[in-house]
C-alpha cells in the first residue's frame, strides 16, 4: 500500500507545480524555437567591446522599464534574457567593467583568460541543459567536448604520486575506476548504485523552490520526503562516512570524493547528496565554450538588448529603492560623484543572499523577521585563490593537455585540507594540500588562430578570507609590499607543484598573477572571496532550507536569481535564472521549455544545422 500511496502522492505534487504558477497572461519565452545557424567567431575587438563593455551613464537607460538586474552573471543574464524574450524591458546592471561575472574573460599582457568557467557537464545533445542554453543564445553558443578523460586526479605520498583518469560516460566512467582499483569492484558498484538512486534529487530541489510555500512547507514537517527521495534521506550524510563505509583502500576513498573542490566543502562537512549531484552533472564527459567563456555573455546580451532593454557595466548598485508600502521599486547607481535613481517594478539580484540582505536592502527592511531567518541558513562559502599563467609555446610544445588534473599531496583529503584551513597563513602557504590545474588554451579549439603561439594555464585552490583580510579596506593593487610578498609565497609553492606537472614549462612563463579572496571581492562582488556563493555544507542541503530560499524574497518586487538561489557553479546559477524568472512571470518555465523541446523532437537538431 506505501509505494501506491507515495506514487499517488508524487502525481499530487508534480500537478500542484504545473498550476502553481498558472494563470498568468505573460508570454512563454519558450513559444516558438528562437535558434539560428550559428554566425562565424567574432574575433574583431572593437565589436566586442560594444557588447561585453558597455559603461553606464544615466541617458543610457532605457525608459519604461520592466525590471532591473543587479549582477552580470550567468544567473542575471539568464533570467534577463528569459523576461526579454517574453516581450519585458530589462536593464542589467554589473559593477565591474567587464561583463559576465564568473563568465567573463580579461587580458594581461596578450594572455586571455577565464574567470569562473572551466568545464561544465552534461551538455551531451538531448540534455534539457543544452537545449536551454541554445535558446539563451539563439544557438549562437557552441560547446567543445573535452577529451574522454576529462579529470585526472594526482595523489602524492611517501611513494611518490600516482594518476587515475575519470572518464566519459556512465559504464566507461565506472568500468575505469574498477580497472584503475582491482579487487574494489563491490564498493565501486554500489557507488554506482547510490550515484543513480539520487539522480532525480535536483527535481526535489526545484519543486521545494517552486510549489506554493504552504505545499513546502508541509512536505517538510510530513515526514514524507524520506519516502519520497532517497536524495533527501541521504543529505544529511556526509561524504565521507558513505565513502568511508564502502571501502577501507585509501586510495579508492579519495578519488570517490575527488570532486569536492568543486562546490568548496571538505568530505567530512560534505551532503552526499550534494557530492552526488556533481558526479551525475559530469558522468556523460565535460565541455567548454568554444571561443572561451566570454561567448556567453556576448551571446546572451544582445537578446536582451534587442527587447528595448540594455546592460551596463562600471554600475555598482548603492541600494534596492522601497516605496512607502515596503515593495521594492528600483535601485540606486553610483556614478562618480552623484547617484542615480533607477525605477522598475521588478528588481532581481544575482548579487547574492548576503550582499541583497545586507547590503543593499535599506536598514527598516534588513531587519525583517523573514529576512532574518534567512541568513540564519545559509553561511559564507569558503575563499578561493586563483593563479593566472600566460606561457609562451603551443599547446603541443609545451605539452599541454585539455584533461583537469586535481592535485593532492596525500590520500586524506579531508584531513590535509582541513588542517590548511585551521593553519596560520604563512603556514598554509607552504602547505597547499590541494589544486586544480586547467588549460583553456588547451580546450579551446579556435585559442590558436586568435592567440597563436600562447597557451594559459589557472589554477585555483582554497584560501580563507582572514589570512587577507587586514587589507580589505586597500585600494587594489595598492595594497602594499606585505601583502604581495604573502600572496606571492601563495604563488611560488604553487607553481613549484605544477611544474612537476608540466616540467616543460618552467622556462616558458611570460605572465604570472595571483588572485587572492580580496581580488574575488573586488571583481566578482563576493563578499568574503568566495567562489560558490553560499557554503554548500550539509545544512544547506536540507528541505527546510531549499524550501525557505527561494526567489520571492520577504520584500515584495524583489527576487533573488543565481548560485545562492539554486546551487553553486555556473549549471546551477543557470537553474536559478530559470526557477526567478518563473517566479517573477508566474508561469513555470520547465514545462514550457520541456513542450517547446517536445515539439522539436527532443532537440531539434535539423534546424541547429
Amino acid at each position: 500500500m506505501w509505494p501506491l500511496l507515495l506514487l499517488f502522492l508524487l502525481l499530487l505534487l508534480l500537478l500542484l507545480l504545473s498550476r502553481s504558477l498558472g494563470g498568468s497572461v505573460a508570454p512563454s519565452p519558450f513559444s516558438a524555437d528562437s535558434r539560428r545557424p550559428p554566425a562565424p567567431l567574432v574575433t574583431e575587438k572593437a565589436t566586442r567591446r560594444a557588447v561585453v563593455k558597455t559603461v553606464f551613464s544615466a541617458d543610457k537607460v532605457p525608459s519604461g522599464l520592466d525590471a532591473i538586474v543587479v549582477g552580470s552573471g550567468i544567473g542575471g543574464l539568464g533570467a534577463a534574457v528569459l523576461l526579454a524574450k517574453a516581450g519585458r524591458r530589462v536593464l542589467v546592471l554589473e559593477q565591474h567593467g567587464k561583463l559576465g561575472g564568473c563568465c567573463h574573460t580579461f587580458t594581461e599582457r596578450g594572455f586571455e583568460f577565464d574567470t569562473g568557467i572551466h568545464y561544465v557537464g552534461n551538455l551531451q545533445e538531448g540534455s534539457f541543459t543544452r537545449f536551454l542554453l541554445d535558446q539563451l543564445t539563439e544557438g549562437q553558443l557552441d560547446w567543445v567536448r573535452l577529451p574522454d578523460a576529462f579529470d585526472a586526479v594526482v595523489l602524492g605520498g611517501p611513494g611518490g604520486s600516482r594518476t587515475f583518469r575519470l572518464q566519459a560516460g556512465e559504464e566507461e566512467y565506472f568500468q575505469g575506476l574498477k580497472e584503475q582499483f582491482p579487487g574494489e569492484e563491490k564498493a565501486i558498484e554500489e557507488y554506482q548504485r547510490l550515484m543513480k538512486r539520487l539522480r532525480s534529487g535536483p527535481v526535489l530541489l526545484v519543486i521545494l523552490k517552486m510549489v506554493p510555500r504552504v505545499v513546502a512547507w508541509l512536505l517538510c514537517h510530513s515526514g514524507l520526503l524520506p519516502w519520497l527521495s532517497p536524495f533527501c534521506s541521504l543529505a544529511a550524510h556526509s561524504v565521507k562516512e558513505l565513502v568511508g563505509a564502502l571501502t577501507p583502500n585509501p586510495q579508492l576513498r579519495a578519488v570517490l570524493s575527488y570532486l569536492f573542490p568543486t562546490y568548496g566543502v571538505v568530505p567530512s562537512k560534505a551532503s552526499f547528496s550534494m557530492h552526488s549531484i556533481l558526479v551525475n552533472h559530469f558522468l556523460q564527459g565535460a565541455w567548454y565554450p568554444k571561443g572561451g567563456s566570454g561567448e556567453i555573455a556576448f551571446h546572451t546580451i544582445p537578446v536582451i538588448r534587442r527587447a528595448g532593454g540594455s546592460v551596463l557595466g562600471k554600475a555598482p548598485v548603492q541600494e534596492i529603492l522601497m516605496d512607502a508600502q515596503g515593495r521594492a521599486c528600483g535601485v540606486s547607481v553610483k556614478k562618480g560623484g552623484e547617484v542615480v535613481n533607477i525605477y522598475a517594478p521588478i528588481v532581481i539580484s544575482d548579487a547574492g543572499i548576503f550582499n541583497t540582505y545586507q547590503q543593499l536592502l535599506p536598514a527598516r527592511a534588513r531587519l525583517l523577521p523573514e529576512i532574518q531567518a534567512q541568513l540564519s541558513m545559509v553561511a559564507h562559502g569558503p575563499g578561493g585563490f586563483t593563479v593566472f599563467v600566460g606561457l609562451r609555446g603551443s599547446r603541443e610544445e609545451l605539452g599541454l593537455e585539455a584533461t583537469n588534473y586535481f592535485m593532492y599531496p596525500g590520500e586524506d583529503l579531508d584531513g590535509i585540507v582541513s588542517r590548511y584551513l585551521a593553519s596560520p597563513r604563512e603556514e598554509a602557504a607552504k602547505n597547499i594540500p590541494l589544486l586544480f590545474v586547467t588549460c583553456p588554451s588547451a580546450k579551446d579549439p579556435t585559442w590558436e588562430m586568435r592567440h597563436p603561439g600562447k597557451s594559459t594555464l589557472s589554477i585555483v585552490t582554497f584560501a580563507k578570507y582572514e589570512w587577507f583580510e587586514e587589507w580589505e579596506d586597500r585600494e587594489v593593487h595598492r595594497r602594499g609590499e606585505e601583502y604581495e610578498g604573502l600572496k606571492q609565497s601563495f604563488v611560488g609553492a604553487i607553481m613549484q607543484e605544477v611544474f612537476k606537472l608540466y616540467p616543460g614549462i618552467e622556462d616558458k612563463v611570460e605572465y604570472l598573477s595571483g588572485g587572492t579572496p580580496l581580488t574575488n571581492r573586488h571583481y566578482l562582488g563576493s563578499p568574503r572571496g568566495e567562489f560558490y556563493g553560499t557554503d554548500h555544507s550539509m545544512a544547506r542541503l536540507q528541505a527546510k532550507a531549499m524550501a525557505t530560499i527561494r526567489a520571492q524574497t520577504p520584500v515584495p518586487n524583489l527576487y533573488l536569481t543565481g548560485q545562492d538561489l539554486c546551487l553553486g557553479g555556473f549549471t546551477g546559477a543557470l537553474q536559478g535564472a530559470l526557477i526567478c524568472a518563473s517566479a517573477v512571470l508566474n508561469r513555470n518555465l520547465y514545462l514550457d521549455a520541456e513542450r517547446l523541446r517536445s515539439r522539436l523532437g527532443g532537440t531539434g537538431d535539423k534546424k541547429r544545422n
